[in-house]
């Protein structure tokens, strides 16, 4: 037992990626920086993307990447751990494998050491299931708790994934379903049951690990992990830096049904309102009820990868994700652009 119990969620006023500037905002506050140009630096901030890459050599480039949030969870453990497989599925969307990490931290003078202690214990055992060694770290105080990981991966400069090279013909899938940005705030108010948070908790502890696996033997054209913008943002950015529209059929999205029901009361996070904002105006909802409109708003954490796949491998790699991922998804089409709307929903 710990020295004193705590529920690191009333500690926080927003919960996980749902704290997330966001993505119009962002876009505002970047955009008129001064950025050294280097040809080496395969993958800027400009497009949006999950994490920087460098190349280092003909055969290696480094992913970059840093992630962290509020607690999701108010077990220490947990949160830690959901903190980190988080971070680390910014690597595995550009198509890399983490190597090195460090470890991002904010905590209460009063939190008790036990506690902080099964935050960093979490996080270290994620990191070592996906095979990175945390180095080290920076840490300070701050009345509200946050954690996360700074992380460096590998991927060869020719196999680097992207957000903005989906091609018009291309398959999407998504790995894991929708719905934590609406369960998670459930349970702040102890609206959501055990179950969907037991199935929450092991989606977001769940790496992208397998994901990345089958991916990579396979021809994706583009690839982005749906986290805090949720899906309709993160598409916008997929459309948007391609230059295509794409086509979502919304009955083979995976809605966690609980999520959905609570969608359907008002029950939404304030992330959904903001991610709304960014995405509606590109988006044509068809004759889609609202509550599963919210759902593809929502923000998740921790989210499955949106992957956009070569029409011709489309079949094979649907059947190794079915064996490697929470949820195996065939959820759209990629176009070309005909002006107007970017998503379309049917």
């Amino acid at each position: 037992m710990m020295e004193n119990e705590v529920k690191l969620t009333k500690l926080a006023s927003c919960a996980g990626c749902g704290a997330k500037v966001g993505a119009g905002v962002l876009a505002q506050l970047l955009g008129d920086l001064k950025v050294l140009h280097d040809p080496n630096l395969l993958v800027g901030f400009d497009k949006s993307d999950d994490a920087s890459v460098y190349k280092v050599s003909e055969d290696l480039a480094l992913v970059q990447t840093v992630d962290f949030f509020p607690p999701i969870a108010d077990d220490p453990y947990v949160f830690g751990q959901i903190a980190a497989t988080n971070a680390l599925s910014d690597v595995y969307a550009m198509g890399g494998e983490p190597k090195l990490a460090l470890n991002i931290m904010a905590v209460p003078a009063d939190l008790p050491k036990d506690a902080v202690h099964e935050i960093l214990r979490g996080g270290y055992e994620k990191a070592y299931e996906a095979g990175a060694i945390i180095t080290g770290g920076h840490s300070i105080l701050d009345p509200e708790p946050k954690y996360g990981l700074a992380v460096t991966g590998f991927v060869h400069p020719s196999r680097v994934l992207t957000n903005s090279g989906a091609r018009p013909g291309d398959v999407l899938f998504l790995t894991k379903p929708l719905g934590i940005g609406i369960l998670t705030t459930a349970a702040k108010v102890d609206m959501a049951s055990p179950d969907a948070m037991a199935l929450a908790t092991r989606l977001m502890t769940t790496l992208n690990k397998g994901a990345r696996d089958v991916m990579v033997r396979y021809r994706v054209h583009a690839c982005t992990d749906v986290t805090g913008f949720g899906l309709m943002g993160h598409s916008v950015e997929m459309a948007q830096g391609s230059d295509v529209e794409i086509h979502y059929d919304v009955d083979a999205i995976d809605l966690i049904p609980e999520a959905l029901e609570l969608a359907a009361m008002g029950l939404l996070p304030e992330g959904m309102y903001r991610n709304r904002s960014f995405a509606e105006p590109h988006v044509d909802p068809g004759d889609v009820i609202l509550a599963k409109q919210d759902m593809l708003f929502d923000p998740q954490t921790s989210g499955g990868l949106l992957m956009a796949v070569d029409p011709d491998d489309a079949d094979a790699l649907f059947a190794e994700l079915r064996q490697a991922v929470p949820s195996a998804q065939r959820i759209g089409v990629v176009k070309p652009y005909t002006g107007g709307k970017r998503i379309y929903l049917h």
